[in-house]
């Protein structure tokens, strides 16, 4: 039996180039052939903070634009919405009556969005705490393997890990427990202007984020005003030169370079950074064109995610149900 994959995007904001090299791609490449692997647009996330319902619901259709763009088969895998696919809520109240109040609170995501909301005079939602909930519910519910992820969401796998084990225990054997990877180069791309920071797409300085429908005059202007270091070697160094690092990631990742190779190449950040413009452009060359073709037929991906969301169902609530079982819930008529 072939290992089964979970991942998905929060629409938050516009994809960028660190959503892609650090996660899509390896979707694309490697998780949709060598296993049975589900693709979500996870909008009840982007809930947790305020927004746009007319934003939430334009960026969620575009994320699932982008993710068949990017090349994921609806044949070969499954992609669909959160929203659409009831058995995530169902199963994140179990869960939240299997976690405690105490790590949740210790998650690093809520104390530093708590703490950003309440230096602008915001409320905390309750949901920013109990989101890694739901998360592993995502997760859960399909008795997933293996989640591939940047290192900022490991904590929150190690969590989804805990309360497996945790209801496992308690139960009755119910849940797989799953186990977190990630891509070995590009896993964690830096903002162009500030690259001890993670690539984001909500962040308001947008500056030093390539998004994978900038076009490409956009895109060379951002990296050609990238934040380099002090000094002038073209030196592979993440902690002393990151942002000369970053951008030999960026180059490595969209070559299929190595990064500390790459290096030895260089005797001037210009050089380096018009490389790394160059081929960032034409690795999301065919990403774009191809996104406008499909955006063009939004019934189609419609379809698509119609026909992602019965098939995600199909598989997660015989898990839900079970779990509802072992938890003493008595079973619907």
């Amino acid at each position: 039996m072939r290992k089964r994959i979970f991942s998905g995007v929060k629409p938050t904001g516009h994809l960028t180039l660190g959503n892609y090299l650090g996660a899509v791609r390896q979707w694309v490449e490697v998780d949709q052939y060598a296993a049975d692997a589900l693709f979500s647009v996870v909008d009840l996330h982007a809930l947790t903070v305020e927004h746009d319902p007319a934003r939430v619901r334009r960026l969620s259709r575009q994320a699932a634009t982008l993710l068949l763009a990017a090349g994921l088969d609806p044949k070969l895998c499954t992609v669909f919405v959160q929203s659409h696919v009831d058995e995530h809520t169902r199963l994140s109240y179990l869960l939240e009556c299997t976690a405690t109040d105490g790590e949740l609170r210790r998650m690093i995501q809520y104390k530093e969005k708590g703490e950003r909301a309440r230096a602008t005079g915001e409320s905390v939602r309750l949901s920013l705490l109990t989101y890694p909930v739901l998360m592993a519910a995502d997760i859960l519910a399909y008795r997933t393997d293996e989640v591939p992820v940047g290192e900022d969401q490991r904590q929150h796998v190690e969590l989804t890990r805990d309360l497996a084990v945790r209801f496992n225990q308690r139960y009755g054997h119910v849940f797989t427990v799953p186990k977190a990877t990630s891509p070995a180069v590009a896993a964690r791309v830096m903002d162009l202007q500030d690259p001890r920071s993670k690539m984001g797409k909500s962040h308001e300085n947008t500056a030093g984020i390539v998004y994978l429908l900038d076009d490409a005059d956009t895109v060379r202007r951002k990296i050609m005003r990238a934040v380099t270091d002090s000094g002038r070697e073209v030196e592979y160094d993440r902690e002393a030169r990151p942002g000369v690092a970053n951008l030999l990631d960026v180059l490595a990742a969209s070559t299929g370079g190595d990064p500390e190779a790459l290096a030895g190449a260089y005797e001037s950040y210009g050089s380096l950074k018009k490389d790394t413009a160059d081929a960032v452009v034409e690795l999301l060359r065919p990403v774009r064109e191809r996104h406008a073709e499909l955006a063009a037929d939004p019934g189609h991906v419609d379809q698509v995610l119609k026909e992602g969301a019965e098939r995600a169902r199909g598989m997660a609530r015989p898990v839900v149900d079970s779990a509802y079982r072992a938890v003493g819930l008595l079973p619907a008529g």
